[in-house]
């Protein structure tokens, strides 16, 4: 198939010089090493020469391919803003649908004053969750989910809130099991032993307080 545009020698010499040119000049050499790489890839040794001969020449024929007067497009009426009011009203009611429909975002749960909170020496760092904790306490039965109120997750230990009843059947099953290659530790958190410890000295004082007043 003979060129659309033939060109001279000279002239093709002179494109071939202004390419060089551009390319040594283009301000963008990381995207052209990424196309070079994508030839050497995809076209075998022997053609990348007569691979570069054919942009040449398809590159010679772009003029006047551009040339040629493409039909125009006709022109498109302009619809009455009447048109598309209804599709809006009913997309607008769409979405306020949806919006109705959407579950209703869960409340936290409320926590008793006498829950108590432990803390387990497992974290999101030994890739332990939520669902992996409620898992380990409520394996035997005897706590469901319902029964923990909350669970707060660190990087490498939780804290969980429970009824103290249920935080002592944690504490017994769980002490000194291994999880994950890892020796679980399992106690009251810092603040509830604080309060518990004074809780029992206050009581250890009151019966001293008793036994004096009976000795007296």
């Amino acid at each position: 198939m003979q060129n659309d545009n033939p060109m001279s020698q000279d002239e093709l010499v002179s494109r071939i010089q202004a390419l060089t040119a551009s390319v040594r000049a283009d301000n963008n050499p990381e995207e052209l090493e990424k196309i070079r790489k994508l030839i050497k890839k995809n076209v075998p040794f022997t053609l990348r020469g007569y691979f570069m001969a054919y942009l040449l020449r398809e590159l010679t024929k772009a003029p006047a391919r551009q040339s040629r007067r493409e039909p125009r497009e006709p022109r498109r009426t302009q619809a009455p803003a009447h048109a598309d009011a209804a599709p809006a009203r009913e997309e607008k009611k769409s979405t306020v649908r949806e919006k109705s429909e959407a579950p209703a975002k869960r409340e936290p749960r409320p926590i008793p004053a006498d829950a108590k909170t432990l803390y387990i020496n497992l974290g999101k760092m030994g890739h332990v969750y939520a669902r992996d904790l409620v898992s380990l306490i409520t394996a035997d039965g005897e706590i469901s989910r319902d029964d923990i109120y909350q669970i707060r997750l660190h990087d490498k230990y939780s804290f969980v809130t429970m009824s103290e009843a249920d935080c002592l059947k944690t504490i017994e099953k769980l002490q000194g099991k291994v999880h994950r290659n890892r020796t679980i530790q399992v106690n009251f958190s810092n603040k509830d032993r604080k309060a518990a410890d004074q809780s029992a000295e206050e009581k250890v004082s009151d019966g001293q307080e008793a036994g004096d007043s009976v000795q007296d």
